[in-house]
């Protein structure tokens, strides 16, 4: 069975940072892009940044440009997210997710395009 759980999220100050971790399970995707999106309550989930199969390359969101970096470890089937200097407007949960295509050189910015989904984690930042 396939997992993925997000860990990493919680309260934190405006200009502070947090670095969330999604490590999946039952099965490897060392060969497909991975992604966060986020959800703000009453809003639309929506594209956060992504990271090629193989680390190569790296979207960002316009809004978290600059703030945010994604990361990945196939070795250990993990994908990670810093997040620095945080605004309030950050607050959200947070998902990780696997894209759809197989060793896509650029990977899609909307939730249909990813399959596995994980559970979400928590992250408030409060000014």
């Amino acid at each position: 069975q396939v997992r993925l759980v997000e860990s990493g999220g919680g309260l934190v100050q405006a200009g502070g940072s947090l670095r969330l971790s999604c490590a999946a399970s039952g099965r490897t995707f060392s060969s497909y892009a991975m992604g966060w999106f986020r959800q703000a309550p009453g809003k639309e989930r929506e594209f956060v940044t992504t990271i090629t199969w193989d680390g190569g390359s790296t979207y960002y969101a316009d809004s978290v440009k600059g703030r945010f970096t994604i990361s990945r470890d196939n070795a250990k089937n993990t994908v990670y997210l810093q997040m620095n200097s945080l605004k309030p407007d950050d607050t959200a949960i947070y998902y990780c997710a696997v894209e759809r295509t197989q060793y896509a050189r650029t990977p899609r910015r909307i939730t249909a395009g990813y399959d596995y989904w994980g559970q979400g984690t928590q992250v408030t930042v409060s000014s």
